[in-house]
C-alpha cells in the first residue's frame, strides 16, 4: 500500500500572497496536498489558481457552500456524505464527521450507501477514552474491506488522539498533519516535520513505534535522534496518560517519559523507582527505567561541585539523588517556601520553563545548571541571569547521555 498523502490545512489568518508563501513552505517541507475549507476562508481571500500551481488542492465544504472556482481548481473535493456527494466522481472525498465516538457497527451503517468507485472515503470521530483505540482500528479495517486499500481515511480527534492517528496513518489514504506553530486544523494532529521524518527513515517500516510523552514538548529533539517511527505525544498535564500507554501497548516498543508524567507512570508501572523516564515493552506489560541518572551524572560531573542546591523536586531531582552519593556531591533540595536569602555556590534548576519560579528567588553569583535545552533552556537561562545568577547550559549533555541509554533499552523490546 502506498504511504498516506500528507495534507496540510491553510490557516485562517493567511490570505492572498501570504497563503501562496505558506503553500510553498509546506511543499518544501514535504506536504503533498493543501486543504482549503469554506469555514476558514471566503472565496475572495485566496487565489486558488496561484495555490494549485504550488500544491494539489483539496477543497472542503464546511457550512458555507463550495465556490465553483474552488471545485474547478481542485484535485479533491470533500463533501459530507450525509448532506451531498455532488462532486466530480474522480475528485470526490466523501466524508463524515461524527459528533460522538461510534461503535464499528454504527460507523459502517453510515457508509452503507453507493458511492462512485473512484471516490475516497473519510471517516472522522472523537476518540473518546484511549481504550477505544481498538474499535477505531477495527472501523478502519472494515471500511478498507468494503471500499478497498488506498481509498479510506479514518481519523480520531481529541487531546490524546495523536498516537492513535499515527497508527491509523499506516493504512490511511490521507494523513492530515499540522504545519506547526500555534494553530492546527484539529486536535490530535501530528506535526508535518515528524510525519516526513518517519516516511524518509530507512527503519520506518518496523511494526512497533516509539514516542515521547509529555506536556509542551514541541521543542523536543527526541524525534530527530531516535530511530523512526518516533511520535511526539504532547498531551495535557491532567490527561489520562496511564490509560493511554496501556492502550498503545500493542503498537509501541517504548516511550520516553518527560515532565510531568515521570512520577505518575512510575507508580502506574509499579516501578521500584520514584520516577521513570523510559518504558520498554515486554510482551503484555511495560518495564520501567530511569536513564535520567546518566544525564544527572553528566551534569554533576560538568558542574564539578561538592555541594549543590536543587530547585524543583520532580523526576529529574530523583535522578540527581541517585547519583549524587556516588559522586561525593551533597545535594540540598530546596522547597519553594525555603527559598529566602540569595543562593550562592552551585545549583541545578529542574523546573520546566512553564513553571513560574518563586518571586523571591535570587542568586548571589551562583552557577546554576540549566538542564532544559532549545528555546525552553534559553528562557530558563534568561530568568537565572535576571535574578543574579550565571546559567550553565547543560541540557544537551543531560539529554544525550540519557537518550543513548534509552536507545539501547528500546532495542531489547519484546
Amino acid at each position: 500500500m502506498s504511504p498516506a498523502l500528507r495534507v496540510v490545512t491553510l490557516p485562517p489568518t493567511l490570505q492572498g500572497a501570504e497563503a501562496v508563501r505558506f503553500a510553498e513552505e509546506v511543499r518544501r517541507r514535504g506536504a503533498n496536498i493543501l486543504e482549503i475549507r469554506t469555514d476558514l476562508h471566503s472565496p475572495e481571500a485566496v487565489d486558488v489558481l496561484a495555490l494549485r500551481q504550488v500544491l494539489p488542492l483539496l477543497v472542503s465544504e464546511r457550512g458555507r457552500p463550495l465556490p465553483s472556482a474552488w471545485v474547478e481548481a481542485s484535485t479533491h473535493v470533500d463533501r459530507d456524505v450525509t448532506v451531498s456527494v455532488d462532486a466530480p466522481a474522480s475528485k470526490l472525498v466523501a466524508s463524515h464527521h461524527a459528533e460522538r465516538p461510534l461503535s464499528t457497527a454504527e460507523a459502517l451503517r453510515l457508509w452503507d450507501q453507493p458511492l462512485p468507485s473512484t471516490a475516497m472515503v473519510k471517516h472522522v470521530e472523537p476518540l473518546g477514552p484511549p481504550s477505544r483505540a481498538p474499535e477505531l482500528l477495527e472501523t478502519q479495517a472494515r471500511l478498507i474491506e468494503r471500499f478497498g486499500a488506498g481509498r479510506v481515511t479514518v481519523l480520531g480527534m481529541g487531546p490524546v488522539a495523536l498516537p492513535i492517528r499515527a497508527v491509523l496513518a499506516r493504512r490511511n489514504a490521507l494523513d492530515y498533519v499540522a504545519a506547526g506553530g500555534s494553530w492546527s486544523a484539529a486536535p490530535g494532529q501530528r506535526l508535518l516535520d515528524d510525519a516526513v521524518r518517519e516516511a524518509r527513515a530507512a527503519g520506518g517500516a518496523t511494526n512497533l513505534r516509539r514516542g515521547i510523552l509529555g506536556t509542551s514538548i514541541v521543542h523536543s529533539r527526541s524525534p530527530r535522534i531516535h530511530r523512526q517511527p518516533f511520535d511526539r505525544i504532547d498531551i495535557p498535564e491532567d490527561g489520562p496518560v496511564e490509560e493511554l500507554v496501556d492502550a498503545l501497548l500493542p503498537h509501541y516498543a517504548g516511550f520516553a517519559v518527560t515532565s510531568p508524567f515521570k512520577l505518575r507512570l512510575a507508580k502506574h508501572a509499579r516501578s521500584p523507582l520514584e520516577a521513570i523516564n523510559t518504558l520498554v515493552r515486554r510482551g503484555d506489560h511495560w518495564e520501567s527505567f530511569n536513564t535520567d541518572v546518566e544525564g544527572a551524572r553528566a551534569v554533576l560531573k560538568r558542574l564539578g561541585a561538592q555541594e549543590a542546591f536543587v530547585l524543583g523536586d520532580g523526576g529529574s531531582t530523583a535522578a540527581l539523588r541517585v547519583v549524587a552519593g556516588d559522586m561525593d556531591c551533597r545535594l540540598r533540595v530546596l522547597k519553594r517556601a525555603e527559598i529566602q536569602a540569595p543562593l550562592t555556590g552551585a545549583g541545578v534548576w529542574t523546573w520546566p520553563d512553564r513553571v513560574p519560579p518563586p518571586e523571591e528567588l535570587r542568586f548571589d553569583q551562583a552557577r546554576v545548571a540549566v538542564i532544559a535545552y532549545g528555546a525552553p533552556g534559553r528562557r530558563v537561562a534568561k530568568e537565572i541571569s535576571r535574578r543574579g545568577g550565571t546559567p550553565v547550559m547543560l541540557g544537551a549533555a543531560w539529554f544525550i547521555a540519557q537518550a543513548r541509554r534509552q536507545r539501547e533499552l528500546w532495542e531489547t523490546a519484546t
